[in-house]
């Protein structure tokens, strides 16, 4: 009988398959190779950014932030697929997760992944922020009403945004749209 392999944590936390990082109020304290490569960045470049240089646009990181802190207050974690942006200004679909390690401050220390999801979901038309932010819940499967809930509009400027997104992805119906956002031919 062979004695038990020692663990080494940080090396599977650096060999991830999986983009990885440790934030302090959303600013990146530890990120792993995958994460950097992923964003087309050097790893030493992320420590110590906001999570801001990941996302399109101020508004979409504040948004998700304020997003976020209802969830993760509830459930302890957080996951989505959303719309990111890589050091050359490439937008792509991401899938986030996320955990917190201070339950009554949801931003304070997380631990998150990232999954690159462009192979099978590229970003195939010009979008606003808020057609990316309401991209990303439609896909979540959440009705109209829900998403204005959510996002503090009505639901009839949701259902705006929803045309004009099942006008740029030619869908004739909100089923079709969710396939086409997804990659799926419909």
């Amino acid at each position: 009988m062979s004695a038990p392999l020692a663990i080494n944590y940080e090396s599977i936390f650096r060999h991830a398959p999986v983009g990885m990082c440790v934030s302090q109020q959303r600013v990146i304290q530890a990120c792993n190779d995958a994460l950097a490569n992923m964003f087309g960045y050097q790893t030493n470049e992320l420590v110590g950014q906001s999570f801001r240089v990941l996302y399109p646009t101020l508004d979409e990181f504040e948004r998700t932030g304020a997003r976020i802190v209802p969830i993760m207050s509830a459930k302890g974690y957080y996951s989505d697929e959303r719309i990111m942006k890589r050091g050359n200004q490439e937008l792509f679909w991401c899938h986030v997760s996320g955990r917190s390690l201070t339950h009554d401050d949801p931003h304070a220390v997380g631990i998150w992944t990232f999954e690159d999801l462009s192979a099978k979901r590229p970003v195939t038309a010009e979008l606003t922020p808020r057609e990316r932010e309401i991209a990303a819940l439609l896909v979540e499967g959440k009705t109209s009403k829900l998403i204005a809930r959510q996002v503090g509009l009505s639901p009839r400027t949701v259902e705006m945004h929803r045309a004009k997104l099942m006008r740029k992805f030619s869908a004739a119906t909100s089923s079709e749209l969710v396939h086409r956002l997804v990659g799926v031919a419909g």
